[in-house]
């Protein structure tokens, strides 16, 4: 494991790029991933959370999404995000939206490929929007890690305290074999991966209600944590 911040080590800067968007529309990234040679990238299966009345004003006709998550190295994330937003139309409602987050570490083998790879030219001179999805936003990525069947109730109590909304993922918990407590309270294997992409100014009071509703101690058994997103595209939060 290699960690960024370790002084003295010149290692390539990487992102890792997520994008969420209508299930039916997943291949067009994967074909502009492969193109742009991203050397990783996985594809999930989730919904989305907003209401049916939501839906139709975005022009969404489906809650069944793809959540495809690429490491890229930064070199390369804006003509990757300037693809996918030529293709899909990122700017027009029902698109989809793309977001970064920066990596602190990563394991050797990995960081060698990228090494290896770093003779790929990208253009220097870069579109006006291209350059607005990657030096204009302030926003968190809220990760919430609960108890399966409490994802609507959850995003219920989100969207009252400032969430526009987002996306739920089908997990199982890895535990040690027998009875497992955290914090004395049981834990279940079928989980649900919620995200929610915030502006900073409203991470604190999403983070809050949900954290007093469906916390540790509560029977959704909730871990939420934030993470800083470098970069948005496809998404318009007030």
């Amino acid at each position: 494991m290699i960690d960024s911040n370790v002084p003295g080590i010149h290692i390539p800067v990487l992102k890792c790029v997520i994008f969420i968007l209508d299930w039916t529309k997943a291949r067009v990234v994967t074909d502009i991933c492969e193109k742009e040679h991203v050397r990783f990238h996985f594809i999930m299966k989730g919904r989305g959370t907003a209401g049916s009345e939501i839906l139709d004003l975005l022009g969404i006709g489906s809650t069944e999404k793809a959540v495809i998550l690429c490491l890229e190295q930064d070199v390369g994330v804006s003509q990757l995000l300037k693809e996918v937003a030529k293709k899909m139309g990122l700017h027009n409602p029902g698109a989809g939206i793309a977001f970064t987050l920066p990596l602190s570490g990563i394991n050797l083998p990995i960081l060698q490929v990228f090494k290896k790879s770093i003779e790929k030219i990208f253009r220097i001179s870069l579109d006006a929007e291209a350059e607005k999805m990657s030096s204009e936003t302030k926003f968190d990525l809220i990760v919430s890690v609960v108890n399966r069947g409490y994802s609507d109730e959850f995003m219920a109590r989100a969207r009252e305290a400032g969430a526009t909304g987002g996306t739920v993922i089908n997990a199982r918990g890895i535990m040690h074999q027998g009875p497992v407590k955290f914090f004395g309270i049981s834990v279940q294997d079928e989980k649900e991966i919620i995200t929610i992409l915030s502006t900073r100014e409203k991470k604190a009071p999403i983070m809050q209600a949900v954290s007093q509703a469906f916390g540790i101690s509560s029977k959704a058994g909730g871990i939420i944590f934030s993470l800083p997103v470098d970069g948005v595209a496809g998404l318009d939060l007030k």
